[in-house]
């Protein structure tokens, strides 16, 4: 296969999604490679996570800077001098601005606990379950200056059960982060993701076109 693309990885706390980046990227056929692992919190347990996988794991902390800006020249300075070419945000607690995000154009991408456009911010999960929604899910998009906005690459739907509560839709919800993540990460590392009119045309099999009925049908 051609070469690994090189991605970083930022997150914020325990960073179960980079591992799940971080194994995908250990298969000889996945296309993107792991270059390293930032925090903007120094006890992130995301960070001894990386750093049990082999990878190379540090923190730029927004308290080290005395500005926005300041803190986003410092992440972007260690990006580069990582190498990467991609960003994933993985549980990454911040909003990055319109000027970071234009040196690294169509090139972030982020996964939320939520079938966007619904369910934006914090705590998507509750909100679905406040809602009474009988399905939820997870998104993988390329990011905007908006929070949780941006062309969407990759959903995968779950069921949302009469008796859940909200640590069992948050479980079945992070399961299948994990498998979607390292999925539209490889189709964007393969250059199967078109942006054409604000959208994400995908080079991907057709799915079957059936429906996912909660309560079942009959």
């Amino acid at each position: 296969m051609s070469a690994k693309r090189a991605v970083a990885v930022l997150l914020s706390g325990r960073g179960s999604n980079m591992v799940a980046l971080a194994e995908a990227a250990a298969r000889p056929d996945y296309p993107a490679r792991i270059v390293t692992v930032l925090s903007d919190k120094a006890d992130a347990p995301g960070l001894s996570r990386a750093r049990a996988l082999g990878l190379p794991a540090g923190v730029v902390a927004r308290a080290q800077h005395p500005s926005k800006p300041a803190f986003e020249a410092a992440l972007d300075a260690e990006l580069r001098a990582a190498g990467a070419e991609f960003i994933c945000l993985a549980g990454f607690m911040r909003l990055l601005s319109a000027a970071f995000l234009a040196g690294w154009h169509d090139r972030v991408l982020n996964i939320h606990p939520s079938l966007l456009p619904a369910f934006k911010g914090l705590s998507a999960q509750a909100q679905a379950l406040a809602a009474g929604v009988r399905i939820a899910g997870c998104t993988v998009h390329i990011v905007r200056p908006e929070m949780d906005a941006g062309p969407i690459i990759a959903q995968a739907a779950v069921p949302v059960l009469a008796d859940d509560s909200l640590d069992r839709l948050e479980a079945r919800i992070l399961a299948a982060e994990h498998r979607l993540y390292p999925r539209a990460l490889a189709l964007f590392c393969q250059g199967r993701v078109r942006l054409t009119d604000g959208r994400a045309r995908v080079d991907a099999p057709t799915p079957a076109p059936t429906a996912l009925y909660n309560p079942p049908a009959d």
